[in-house]
């Protein structure tokens, strides 16, 4: 069997369509670099043409449509890696790549369609080079929220005061905040006082519910509260199926326009080009281990200075 067979008849069905939404994007994604985009717009039933901006096939790119599953070989993988470099993309995508392959080949392994080694795992990757993991100073972090407005000021404030990353904190419902001082029940859950159950995310235009390790309750905190009640306070879009962060349409906040035009231009303009989402997930976690239990008395004064 072919590889593009394998994949649009056994692959995509038995591994890919059981992901969540955010696994079925990455798949489909890195596929079109193994495929041709054309082959993958059809095994996942997308419209090629209702964009321009959809990936097309470049020539003499090494793809492995063709290739039988007995032939591929750890050089076709290699040369798959060395077109994409080659093409300017990152080392992190290449190893997407060769990641794929290599769950093709376990995929068919496991269903005993295939016998004989995984070619990806002995496909050489050349060296990542690490980016330097970046976490803020009370200091940036004041002067960072001086200068932000919203919707970034509080999905800052909700990444250092909470450990939701920001897919869970663009899909959190009003109808799973608990602001009171009484537990409530929901969808035949308790949520207790003053808690936010995380349970769905809001990631590439899409609301999904997390993964089972993922939802959890999280105590709001005396230093959250105020902002979600501030938030609670507007005078539209805070019905139960509202988002806490919306546009003025009511929409979801798209986290990748807010920071291209905001989080960027704030993070130059104060010498912080590495500035990110991540960055505050990861002052989270910072403070927390620099200050323990008294970590939200420092962020309390984030707002209080």
């Amino acid at each position: 069997m072919i590889i593009t067979r394998y994949v649009e008849e056994k692959f995509v069905p038995e591994h890919v369509a059981i992901k969540g939404a955010a696994g079925r994007t990455h798949y489909r994604s890195i596929l079109k670099h193994v495929l041709s985009p054309e082959e993958v717009h059809r095994i996942f039933h997308e419209n090629a043409g209702r964009s321009r901006n959809k990936l097309r096939s470049v020539p003499d790119w090494p793809y492995l449509s063709n290739l039988q599953l007995g032939e591929v070989r750890p050089e076709h993988v290699e040369k798959l890696i060395s077109a994409a470099l080659n093409r300017g993309y990152s080392t992190q995508t290449a190893t997407h790549i060769r990641n794929v392959v290599s769950a093709i080949y376990s995929h068919a392994l496991k269903e005993r369609d295939f016998q004989g080694d995984n070619p990806a795992i002995r496909a050489a990757l050349p060296g990542m080079n690490r980016k330097e993991a970046h976490a803020l100073t009370l200091d940036e972090a004041r002067t960072l929220l001086q200068r932000m407005r919203y919707p970034e000021k509080q999905m800052a404030l909700m990444a250092l005061m909470s450990n939701m990353n920001v897919a869970e904190i663009c899909g959190m419902q009003w109808r799973y905040v608990n602001l009171s001082e009484q537990a409530v029940e929901i969808d035949g859950e308790t949520i207790p006082p003053e808690t936010v159950a995380v349970r769905r995310q809001w990631y590439r235009g899409e609301l999904s519910d997390v993964k089972p390790i993922r939802a959890r309750n999280i105590s709001i905190g005396r230093t959250l509260l105020p902002v979600l009640t501030k938030l609670s306070a507007r005078p539209r879009f805070v019905g139960p199926g509202d988002f806490v962060l919306v546009s003025q349409a009511g929409t979801p906040i798209n986290e990748t326009n807010i920071a291209t035009r905001r989080l960027k231009a704030i993070g130059e303009e104060l010498q912080m080009p590495w500035l990110s989402w991540q960055v505050f997930r990861r002052t989270h976690k910072a403070f927390r281990y620099s200050y323990g239990a008294d970590y939200e008395s420092y962020l309390a004064m984030l707002l209080n200075e």
